[in-house]
């Protein structure tokens, strides 16, 4: 689901490149229109993809800035639709095609093979023509006050694909994503850099060897998390820049759904433990067997609102991000334009704010993570997961 819905996955990168000094939002515009989707639906196309407006997916026409830009934020969708023949059927015609062509050529056993290419082909594009295109949607939000971008999706695949269409969309520009390491660099202060980097396992700064040889912040991240939750220490308090005021009390814990993983020699196993852990005495067992918890339920509430997400720690993507619901008072007067603002500027409030919790309760792990308050700290945890 889109960025407009109360519950949409996410995950977040930086843009890199040089941006246009002047006139910005209509260079945007010139790019998605230019780059905008074209239907198949009257074509054999097997697939289109392009952008396409965050609230009408069925139209892909930027007229203008107002389409797509509400201030600093850039919103528009990334529409794929695809056609597919099912490959069951496709087997079926192709062997009753090669039967009959064989009944017609007594002499022969069996039906040449560049001959059976072209039968297939040909029994392809005819049920390619007939099958309907299967859209997805896929929401790309551009805060350009912070220079993020945040995709509603957190699928490889899909991902993959959709940092491909930026690149070529906005030409210069590539996205860069949030991986641990660098969310982590983005809530420190600049002073403490030097000892994230003495933690630092990637010989480089490739984005693929920095997820996969820093696994251990996400992990001790969730270790943290859940022994301070555990001893009734859910309070904190916002260190980073956002919505809510600095120095707010909010309360950040885990509850009901994790995910372990274990190295074997056969390969990684995962395994998960679902439902409410008063004691967390499953988890702890878990983690007395050498497994490390990569995926969790966190939970945010602050002023009677509450935030929910499934945050995979090895890159810190938001699986079902659930925000308050958006709550707008309408009136006979007020005209659906602003409506449609007060939705957005609402919604972003929401989902932002859940991610600036998220932040300084990061940023709070980190400060005895990367100090010399951990080894006391560890030393605790460890003795809470073996009594």
């Amino acid at each position: 689901m889109g960025f407009m819905a109360n519950t949409s996955s996410m995950y977040q990168y930086t843009v890199k490149g040089d941006l246009p000094t002047d006139n910005m939002g209509e260079w945007v515009r010139q790019c998605l229109e230019k780059n905008s989707f074209k239907p198949i639906d009257l074509t054999p196309e097997p697939e289109s993809v392009g952008w396409v407006r965050y609230d009408d997916h069925m139209n892909s026409a930027f007229v203008s800035e107002g389409v797509f830009r509400f201030e600093d934020y850039f919103i528009f969708t990334l529409r794929q639709d695809t056609r597919k023949v099912p490959s069951a059927l496709l087997k079926n015609l192709l062997e009753q095609e090669c039967a009959q062509w064989l009944q017609e050529r007594p002499k022969l056993k069996r039906v040449p093979f560049k001959r059976r290419a072209e039968m297939r082909d040909d029994i392809q594009s005819a049920l390619m023509s007939k099958a309907l295109p299967t859209p997805c949607v896929y929401d790309v939000l551009w805060n350009t006050q912070t220079n993020t971008v945040s995709i509603s999706c957190i699928s490889t695949k899909i991902l993959d694909k959709i940092e491909e269409e930026f690149a070529n969309t906005f030409e210069g520009l590539s996205l860069l994503p949030i991986h641990p390491i660098s969310r982590a660099l983005m809530v420190l202060e600049e002073g403490m850099h030097q000892a994230l980097d003495r933690l630092n396992q990637a010989s480089s700064n490739d984005v693929l060897l920095q997820i996969k040889k820093n696994k251990w912040l996400g992990w001790d991240f969730f270790l943290w998390l859940m022994y301070q939750t555990s001893q009734g220490s859910s309070e904190y308090r916002v260190n980073q820049a956002g919505p809510a005021p600095m120095d707010d009390q909010f309360i950040g814990y885990l509850y009901d759904r994790f995910v372990l993983v274990e190295d074997h020699e056969d390969g990684v196993r995962k395994s998960s433990i679902t439902g409410p852990q008063k004691e967390f005495t499953e988890a702890r067992r878990a983690l007395r067997n050498e497994k490390n918890i990569t995926e969790a339920l966190v939970y945010l509430e602050k002023d009677g609102l509450k935030w929910k997400m499934n945050l995979k720690g090895d890159i810190f993507s938001f699986g079902s991000y659930t925000c308050p619901p958006v709550k707008i008072e309408k009136d006979e007067l007020t005209d659906a334009e602003s409506e449609r603002e007060a939705v957005f500027y609402e919604r972003m409030y929401l989902m932002e704010t859940g991610i600036q919790l998220l932040n300084s309760m990061f940023a709070a792990f980190l400060d005895e993570r990367i100090t010399g308050k951990w080894s006391e700290k560890i030393a605790l945890i460890n003795a809470w997961i073996y009594q």
